[in-house]
This record gives C-alpha cells, sequence and structure tokens, in this order.
C-alpha cells in the first residue's frame, strides 16, 4: 500500500472514530440525566428518547463521509486507485471537517439534551424548546458534513 492510499484510508478511519466517539460521549451524557429524571418519573421515557438519540447523527454524517471516502478511493469495488501524496492528504483533508466538527457538536449537543432533560422534568410542556436547543448545536455538524461533501464532490481523483 502507498503512503497516500494509507492517508486516505486513516481520512474515511478518522472521519467515523471522531464523529463515533462524540456521539457516543454525547448519548452518554443526556442517557445519565435522562436516567436520572426517569428515577422521579419512568413515564417520560418516551419524551427523553430524541434527547437521547439526537447526538447520535454526528455519527452517522462521520459513517456516511466514510463510506463516500472508500467508494471515492475504488474500495468498495476492488478497483483502488493509485493516489500521490498529495493526493492522499487531500481526502484525509476532506475528512477533517466533519470528523472534527461531529465530535465536538455531539460532545456539546449532549450536554445541551441533558439541560433538556433537566428543563421537560420541571417542565413537561418545554419540550419544543428543548428540542430547538438542541438542533442549533447540529446545525454545525451539518455544516462540517457539507463542506466535507462539497470537497469530495469536486476533489478530482
Amino acid at each position: 500500500m502507498n503512503a497516500g492510499l494509507f492517508l486516505a484510508i486513516a481520512g474515511a478511519a478518522i472521519s467515523v472514530a471522531l464523529a463515533g466517539t462524540g456521539s457516543a460521549k454525547g448519548i452518554g451524557l443526556v442517557a445519565t440525566a435522562a436516567a436520572g429524571a426517569m428515577t422521579e418519573d419512568p413515564k417520560k421515557f418516551g419524551k427523553f428518547l430524541l434527547l437521547i438519540a439526537l447526538p447520535g447523527t454526528q455519527g452517522i454524517y462521520g459513517f456516511v463521509m466514510s463510506f463516500l471516502t472508500i467508494q471515492k478511493i475504488g474500495l468498495l469495488e476492488g478497483n483502488v486507485v493509485s493516489l500521490t501524496l498529495t493526493q492522499g492528504l487531500e481526502v484525509l483533508f476532506m475528512n477533517l471537517p466533519i470528523a472534527i466538527a461531529g465530535l465536538f457538536s455531539a460532545i456539546h449537543q449532549g450536554k445541551v439534551c441533558a439541560s433538556g432533560v433537566n428543563l421537560i422534568s420541571k417542565q413537561e410542556g418545554e419540550m419544543g424548546k428543548a428540542l430547538v436547543m438542541g438542533v442549533l448545536v447540529e446545525f454545525y455538524a451539518v455544516l462540517g458534513l457539507l463542506v466535507s461533501i462539497f470537497i469530495w464532490l469536486f476533489l478530482p481523483l
């Protein structure tokens, strides 16, 4: 395996690993808050479920970018392209926007959604506000994914 191909595969791994790590941490933060809140009222699980799942989307975005990267370098079809060192770096950097944005936004989204769990615990009718606050953080993960996809679309290999 040449260095360019190694860097491209590393990019695919980094996008799913960092975004997935952020999602796992974010979900853990919300789930912990929800578990504590359900000791008071177990019937609220359904209301908390969406907030618990919300930070998981970044891991999905990282997986999508990883899949697109693997497809771009021909790994899926078994027709792997030969990449120069520069091309490998380009593919690696193509994955960084979603990797980094996914990591940090998922963790912070988990914190915001955990606060939303606390809000709903005290004021059950505030589900909409709790979701809107969580979705606002999501926007930056979407921007990271879009930048990675735009680079993917226009990166000639």
